[in-house]
């Protein structure tokens, strides 16, 4: 596992001031140009989550579904799309959280959880763990969280914390 950490690391590039002055953002697109590193990626995460009864995978737009769509077809289980609001075409469920710059509104389709199916919420990073709850707040009426899973966890913005009330399993791949 620490190979594969050390590569993902290695991998990732780095855009400073993105999308704003100050922030260091952790691009995650070079990685999808290595076909071999995003097998090792889905077979490390698929190693972290072996142990977890799993019924769906809802992931977060837009980059959480490059390796959801992956996990899920690994463990021949449903995707589930969470969308901002407008995004999705049939009748919806929503969920308003607070951005430190305002709200924003995420969805899924109504019909998108079978009732009480254990439900992984995947992305591509952890930061302070606003989106992810807003996923769990989502889906809860309608399914059990099983867990988290991230490519990347910036451990600095304490995301986690935010998130274990849901589950107790949340797990990344690398961490900065």
């Amino acid at each position: 596992m620490q190979q594969l950490q050390e590569k993902i690391k290695r991998t990732i590039r780095d855009i400073p001031d993105f999308p704003k002055p100050g922030i260091l953002f952790k691009d995650i697109t070079p990685i999808l140009q290595d076909p071999q590193l995003c097998q090792k990626i889905v077979d490390g995460f698929s190693q972290q989550l072996e142990h977890l009864s799993i019924d769906c995978i809802a992931c977060v737009e837009a980059r959480g579904f490059f390796f959801g769509t992956l996990l899920a077809q690994k463990f021949n289980i449903p995707f589930i799309p969470i969308r901002k609001k407008g995004k999705l075409p049939y009748k919806t469920l929503e969920y308003t959280y607070e951005l430190e710059y305002g709200n924003a509104v995420v969805e899924m389709h109504e019909d998108a959880i079978p009732k009480g199916a254990r439900v992984l919420i995947h992305d591509d990073l952890l930061a302070t763990g606003g989106t992810a709850a807003a996923a769990a707040e989502l889906i809860k009426p309608y399914g059990e969280i099983a867990g988290f899973s991230f490519l990347v966890d910036l451990t600095f913005l304490k995301g986690k914390d935010k998130l274990t009330p849901y589950s107790d399993s949340v797990i990344s791949l690398v961490e900065y």
